[in-house]
């Protein structure tokens, strides 16, 4: 038996086993001592409060040793629930963040390193023209990935104003872009912005403490901009033909600077950036008239706005760019389709020995030079996708053979395989096995003549079609959607039945890894310079108000 030294609301000492023990136990005990109810009993040891959890975890789990000293304050019912409520959705808010962290390490790792995905897109990095761009080695790439998906759920956060837990994310964000070559980064803004969104949550949670951090965030922006976008933004120019998407970026830049400033004692400093912030929060002023002719071209006014922002309130610069980015769009979308459609086919061909996919360039080229596409598949599958060694292997005659049987083999356990799939579908929907199984063997093993066997035997049979009441002309259609499943339930080893890695997709925060893939999905390349800066204004003008009102 260990022994607690309790002091507070009772003052004593308790004999309880640590190993059996758990915190509602001990409270309990302790309200019992204390003639209250335990909800209305706080445990605090060693510094920190003693969590109920899910009940189950015992003391000596928690770090609770013989002769600990464990306060008890008592807390009215209400404020006992109300500090179980703050505690639980802190530990909620705990386990989200480790899981956005968790989910963009697992999507950066498989999409960088030339894995076969699981889901049925890539993620790719782009320049502010929208074209891919390779950003040094696959670490690199690795870093970049994960350091913008989580940039972009602070962002997202900071959207919906929570921006406490912004803060945590972009910390993160940080963290992942800091274990990328500085020279691999240092013509990247995403790094820089990410800082400005850092202090522009400071300044939203008018967190005073933040101020020497916060100065030393917007220095190291400013260089990195400056460095990313070239002297006067020239590198920027080029990319978006004369645009000026950067400027609501800079406006708020400076208005920060000028905040730090102004509570650094600065106020000439202060003053000056201001009045530059203000200068251009006018310049991003949308005219009503110029907004109301792009709208009426057949624009949403959000990207009528943006358009016009972008373009320096010029109409015809701004529609050029809104016909420009629905191409853009278009063409995106074209591109998804394809990848997709790539994706399904590597799916077919399997994984290499370190689980990359076959690459569809390489064995288009030994196609081009008259192999079998499955055969040329397998032989780059097998080499690592190394060209010529597969080539190698593909004039060999008796390693040629060797593929081919192996191809063979594993044609037929698929379509075994498919069978029993689509046996147990069906099977699933209604219909006798035993007539199931007849039916595929009748029908040569094709879903639509089975279903369609099926369905005839049960308008012959009065017994049968009261059972399996399926209208015939939707035969097509479920075998069609029978087929689909089948297709998406190919593993990476190109075997039906699911992934063989089952344990690491089994591990899979899928709900988090979507959420994180559609928000990517959702920006474009100019996403980051998107600011709506009405917040932006009021502040400038009230900072301008206070550096008035001391007759600075």
């Amino acid at each position: 038996m260990a022994k607690l030294k309790i002091a507070g609301t009772w003052a004593g000492v308790l004999e309880v086993e640590l190993e059996d023990w758990t915190v509602p136990m001990l409270r309990e005990e302790v309200a019992k001592r204390s003639n209250c109810e335990s909800n209305s009993i706080n445990l605090i040891c060693a510094g920190r409060v003693l969590k109920d959890g899910d009940g189950n975890e015992k003391l000596a789990q928690l770090g609770i040793k013989n002769n600990a000293k464990i306060l008890a304050s008592r807390v009215c019912a209400e404020e006992g629930k109300s500090l179980k409520e703050e505690l639980l959705a802190e530990d909620e808010r705990s386990r989200r963040l480790a899981r956005v962290k968790a989910a963009a390490t697992a999507l950066a790792k498989r999409h960088a390193d030339g894995s076969l995905p699981i889901e049925d897109f890539n993620i790719v990095l782009e320049d502010q023209s929208g074209k891919k761009v390779q950003l040094g080695s696959e670490t690199d790439q690795r870093a970049i990935m994960m350091g913008l998906m989580l940039h972009t759920n602070g962002k997202q956060l900071i959207k919906r104003q929570n921006y406490k837990d912004a803060l945590e994310v972009l910390a993160m964000g940080e963290e992942a872009f800091s274990l990328s070559d500085p020279k691999v980064i240092e013509l990247v803004d995403n790094p820089p912005i990410l800082q400005i969104d850092m202090v522009w949550c400071y300044f939203m949670l008018r967190d005073i403490s933040w101020l020497s951090v916060a100065g030393v965030r917007l220095e190291k922006a400013r260089e990195g901009i400056e460095r990313a976008h070239g002297k006067d933004s020239s590198r920027v120019r080029l990319l978006q033909a004369g645009r000026f998407p950067e400027l609501a970026l800079y406006l708020r830049l400076e208005l920060l600077e000028g905040v730090v400033a102004y509570h650094s004692g600065q106020f000439e400093k202060s003053r000056k950036v201001l009045a530059s912030a203000q200068g251009k929060f006018t310049q991003l002023q949308v005219p009503d008239e110029a907004l109301s002719l792009v709208m009426s071209m057949g624009f949403r006014e959000r990207d009528a706005k943006r358009a016009l922002r972008i373009s320096n309130q010029d109409v015809s610069s701004a529609v050029d760019f809104l016909v420009e980015q629905k191409a853009k769009r278009a063409q995106k979308r074209e591109e998804d389709i394809r990848r997709r459609d790539e994706i399904m086919e590597q799916k077919k061909y399997g994984t290499t020995p370190l689980k990359k996919a076959v690459d569809l360039q390489k064995l288009n080229q030994l196609v081009s030079i008259g192999f079998e596409k499955e055969l040329a598949a397998e032989a780059l599958r097998r080499n690592e996708n190394d060209a010529e060694k597969a080539l190698d292997d593909l004039t060999n005659p008796e390693t040629n053979s060797s593929i081919q049987v192996y191809i063979e083999s594993r044609k037929r356990k698929r379509q075994s395989q498919a069978v029993n799939t689509s046996v147990e579908a069906l099977v699933g929907m209604g219909f006798e096995r035993s007539r199931v199984v007849e039916a595929f063997q009748a029908a040569g093993g094709t879903m639509e003549q089975v279903l369609q066997q099926l369905l005839s035997e049960n308008a012959g049979n009065p017994t049968n079609a009261a059972s399996n009441n399926i209208p015939t002309d939707a035969a097509n259609d479920i075998a069609n959607s029978l087929v689909s499943m089948l297709n998406n339930n190919v593993d990476q080893n190109g075997e039906v039945g699911g992934p063989s890695t089952a344990g690491e997709v089994g591990e899979r925060d899928a709900e988090m890894e979507d959420e994180l893939a559609g928000e990517l999905a959702q920006g474009d390349a100019l996403s980051d310079y998107d600011l709506e800066v009405t917040k932006e204004g009021e502040a400038i003008n009230e900072y301008l108000a206070l550096l008035d009102s001391a007759g600075k």
